[in-house]
């Protein structure tokens, strides 16, 4: 039998213990006091493996940038161009934040974390190569990562507002339109892409996509934690 690491045990059990918080409670409501009593395990030993609370919430971030490549390339499987993709996605946040406050304080918590953005900018930096490589096809990896900056305030102030005067088709609509033309996406396709989104039950679509990653973050810390025990 192979002997398991009880360092690496020790940090998988803070991985799957703080993110199912982070989901369930929210990361703003869950604290690190909580997490130590509920795994019996002093401070100490959680700061060696996590300094702070953020360093865990990067964890979730990680595996939400996983979770989002994933479901692009099921959505290309079922038909859906990436740019639809890409588009879905933000209209599916945007809904989410309105209706679920843990959600909403999850991203919101994300986006306002130096450590988090960083990751999330290396993500859809590599993302946008991908999908925005025809229209965008001079463009270096500055330019993309320029390009993904500007597109992270964006969607951020999109999933912070609250102006109850604006419908979430507007703010969907003026967001998405923005970040296309940033990526050089003509006119004509950019009011299609957006006039399908919003022609979508992009509501009961967030809902089913926020079960499914809760789903995948249990099933993700599930099975690091058996290839550990199996050495």
């Amino acid at each position: 039998m192979a002997r398991i690491n009880r360092k690496e045990l020790t940090k998988l059990e803070l991985v799957r213990h703080a993110t199912q918080s982070f989901l369930e409670h929210g990361y703003t409501n869950s604290s690190v006091k909580t997490l130590c009593k509920e795994l019996d395990m002093s401070p100490g030993v959680l700061t060696f493996h996590f300094p702070t609370k953020e360093h865990l919430l990067a964890e979730l971030v990680n595996l939400l940038c996983d979770f989002q490549w994933k479901m692009m390339e099921d959505e290309a499987k079922e038909g859906l161009s990436s740019i639809m993709a890409l588009c879905l996605e933000l209209a599916t946040m945007v809904a989410t934040c309105e209706e679920d406050e843990i959600a909403r304080d999850f991203y919101l918590s994300a986006y306002s974390s130096i450590m988090c953005l960083d990751i999330i900018r290396k993500n859809d930096t590599e993302r946008a190569k991908r999908v925005f490589a025809t229209y965008c096809p001079d463009w270096t990896h500055e330019q993309y990562v320029e390009a993904i900056i500007i597109v992270l305030g964006i969607e951020f102030s999109t999933l912070m507002s609250s102006d109850s005067t604006v419908s979430t088709d507007t703010k969907i609509s003026g967001a998405l339109n923005t970040i296309l033309t940033n990526f050089n996406v003509p006119e004509d396709l950019r009011k299609s892409k957006i006039e399908r989104v919003l022609a979508m039950d992009y509501r009961s679509i967030g809902r089913r996509v926020l079960m499914e990653f809760k789903k995948y973050v249990q099933e993700s810390n599930e099975q690091a934690l058996m290839k550990l025990m199996k050495g």
